[in-house]
């Protein structure tokens, strides 16, 4: 059964006379000028609260006195028990943080401001059918942590929450029921995590107590003896082994306690046993420094007491998957009383509690790791290590605030479902960590019931409430990171996917104007958009179009790769154009491409003059006479206009590979404003690209003050022509340049 101590007096309030008695219980523990810091507490204490009472009809005066004294009996600091003391004087109650830190210190401040962000967390309920009841519980829990800059707080919750356990008797079934599973689901677990144990074990087996009040009765009944019993027993048999193992040379450290009743009531649920196949009611634990000391321990063990069958597990030399590693036995003790055994070195014991088979994480996080968030866990217990050593104790707070800061936050909906955000979201990450819908229409933000800014970052435990409208989308400005709109890429990735499927019509528009202005000046045939879609790994040649009007895909890639990935060949010809390309060598000369004849083998071929192919361009040959085979583009002029006799002489031809370091002769076309060195800014540019310029002719229009040039320059690709057009194009009192054919 749970026992409970109080050196506070019975009764329904306290007076001065009291609180001073129950101080001076506490003058062992603290210096005198801690006991003023408490003392001004207490005043204050009554000062703000006078009669007020908590829903359970204890005064909060005697409610914030009993908290401070569990912690009290944990050993902690002055601070801890004096934010305990106040942790309900909220701003406004006649106390500011100005005051509390002149009376006190800025720890103080901090400790009873975090309690009240933690205060309406208790309320919290799983709302949201795609967040799972265990997931919540974790949030909670982990919220409880990340809220606090300072670990003690947790201690704080942790105790007043026991407390609050302890007189659950005074509330109705109902509310007992629902306090007490939430204290077994999340703050129970909470308090094993820290290793806090003398928490853990009571406010489950309070927990127990209202869940499960006739298997609660009924497993105290069968304990023989009360808790202190056992716990004589324990120390007896701690004593003992302590000798034993002295004598024979073994350095050990034993401890343990005797095994509370939820933990017998749950392991008789877990192995379906009943009560009298429990060994491990009473436990102790066996630390020492070698492998070879673990089972000379062994044999002392076994040497002073019978083991019972069946009851012995060496994880030592099978370790469990976990590589969890222990021995474990049972044996008949003094009284002949069934007694449990572990036995283990320094290190499996720290692997155990703090590596991958630390209780905690293999039984309550479901095998899901969180490195950073394990890290804040052991710090923690590291630091309740050092609760008894003042001056390290203040030390190792401030470098874990220094060293260690939460990467994330845990803020509530309206309804009370936990949201785990990055560090810096702000309420329109939360928006979009809800429904991409309720973050488009996000228009502002209540935190904690008042109006915030959009940019303002998240805080853990705060309660958000988006104002969205009907009918709208997101904001431009929320992509600028100047502005501190968004901290997660999830919302500003749902951002720019509005943004791109809203306009998606104005960038088809654009791609398809930049594509056809650029097939213009490259004087290059329109590829078929649907296939050269599937190059980029798009589905439609409108997506491909869109993507060009988005400046994802360029407008030259798709008029000169799309020409260069689908000639104008017929399916059939390809093989026999491989064929050929495999066997035909020709010597390239500059300025003449290599094609080759349908049907013909190491035929004459040269250029036309009058459209100046170039690679990737359609082409068609003409048969002449005594010349072999002029090469044109299918939409020269020439041979649109041949009649239906010259029509016969024309001929199907292809380009071959080309060398890297051929050059093609084309013309390009400026038209622009009249003015002094305009042809010099020209020329200047192909003498840049490192372009040899064939012919020039330039006509000049006085009365309209116009020019139109015409070049004849060698280029080596259709990237190359591109880059010159709109370098061209860019110079000042130019019109219009393109390519000539």
């Amino acid at each position: 059964m749970v026992s409970i101590t109080t050196k506070l007096p019975a009764g329904d309030s306290l007076d001065e006379r009291d609180i001073r008695a129950w101080l001076e219980s506490l003058s062992d523990t603290w210096s005198a000028e801690e006991l003023k810091y408490l003392q001004r507490a207490c005043d204050l204490a009554v000062e703000v609260h006078k009669e007020e009472r908590e829903e359970s009809g204890e005064t909060k005066l005697r409610h914030a006195l009993s908290v401070a004294e569990i912690l009290a009996d944990m050993d902690l600091d002055w601070e801890t028990l004096v934010a305990a003391i106040l942790h309900d004087v909220l701003p406004g109650d006649r106390v500011d943080s100005e005051m509390l830190e002149q009376e006190f210190s800025p720890a103080v401040v901090r400790m009873v401001e975090d309690m009240a962000r933690i205060g309406g967390l208790t309320n919290a309920q799983v709302s949201d059918r795609h967040q799972s009841e265990t997931e919540h519980k974790e949030n909670l829990r982990r919220m409880l942590l990340s809220i606090a800059d300072d670990i003690r707080v947790v201690l704080i919750v942790l105790a007043e929450r026991l407390h609050e356990m302890r007189i659950l008797k005074n509330f109705p079934e109902a509310v007992c029921a629902r306090e007490a599973k939430e204290s077994q689901e999340i703050y129970a677990p909470l308090a094993n995590r820290l290793g806090i144990w003398q928490i853990k074990w009571e406010l489950e087996d309070l927990c127990l107590r209202y869940l499960e009040p006739d298997s609660y009765k009924e497993l105290a009944g069968m304990l023989d003896g009360r808790r202190a019993e056992r716990e004589v027993f324990i120390r007896s048999v701690i004593d003992l082994l302590g000798k034993k193992f002295a004598d024979i040379g073994i350095n050990a450290q034993v401890y343990g306690r005797p095994k509370h009743i939820y933990s017998i009531w749950k392991k008789m649920k877990r192995k379906s046993v009943p009560f009298e196949q429990i060994f491990d009611l009473r436990a102790v634990r066996v630390l020492v420094d070698s492998v070879a000391e673990c089972y000379g321990a062994l044999g002392v063990v076994h040497g002073l007491w019978r083991h019972i069958p069946g009851e012995f597990d060496d994880y030592i030399a099978t370790p469990k998957v976990n590589m969890y590693r222990s021995i474990h036995t049972a044996v008949i003790g003094p009284e002949d009383k069934p007694l449990e055994i572990q036995i283990r070195t320094h290190d499996m014991h720290n692997h155990a509690e703090l590596g991958v088979a630390a209780h905690w994480r293999y039984k309550e996080s479901g095998g899901k790791e969180d490195p950073a968030f394990q890290k804040r866990i052991v710090l923690m217990r590291n630091w309740l290590e050092l609760k008894d050593e003042p001056s390290e104790s203040d030390d190792f707070v401030e470098n874990i605030k220094t060293e260690f800061e939460a990467q994330q936050v845990y803020v509530l909906t309206p309804q009370g479902k936990v949201m785990e955000l990055p560090k810096g979201a702000t309420a329109v990450d939360f928006a979009y960590a809800i429904h991409s819908a309720v973050g488009h229409r996000c228009r502002g933000a209540r935190i904690n019931g008042r109006i915030a800014p959009l940019t303002q970052p998240l805080e853990s435990g705060q309660t958000v409430e988006v104002i969205t409208v009907k009918e709208g989308g997101p904001s431009r400005d929320w992509l600028s990171p100047h502005h501190g709109y968004l901290k997660t890429s999830k919302a500003r990735n749902r951002v720019r996917h509005w943004f791109k499927q809203q306009d998606y019509e104005e960038h088809l528009r654009l791609g398809r104007s930049s594509l056809d202005r650029e097939i213009i000046r490259l004087g290059v045939n329109k590829p078929d958009l649907n296939k050269a879609a599937q190059r980029f790994n798009m589905k439609r040649g409108d997506d491909l179009l869109a993507a060009i009007g988005r400046g994802e895909v360029s407008p030259v890639q798709v008029a000169g790769m799309g020409e260069r990935q689908f000639p104008a060949v017929e399916p059939e010809q390809v093989e026999e154009v491989a064929k050929r390309k495999r066997v035909t060598k020709k010597k390239h000369r500059k300025g003449q491409g290599e094609v080759i004849v349908e049907g013909v083998d190491d035929l004459m071929t040269h250029m036309a003059r009058c459209c100046k192919p170039v690679p990737n361009d359609e082409v068609i040959g003409f048969i002449t006479r005594g010349r072999g085979v002029t090469v044109h583009r299918r939409d020269c002029k020439v041979v649109r206009n041949l009649d239906e006799a010259n029509k016969e002489r024309l001929v199907q031809v292809v380009w071959a590979e080309q060398p890297s370091d051929t050059t093609y002769p084309v013309d390009i076309r400026v038209f622009a404003n009249d003015r002094k060195g305009l042809l010099r800014d020209i020329s200047s540019i192909l003498t840049n690209e490192e372009v040899d310029v064939l012919g020039v002719n330039t006509q000049s229009d006085r009365k309209q003050d116009r020019a139109t040039m015409r070049f004849t320059i060698e280029i080596t690709d259709m990237r190359q022509l591109s880059r010159i057009l709109e370098k061209v194009s860019q110079l000042p009192d130019v019109l219009d340049v393109r390519r000539q054919v």
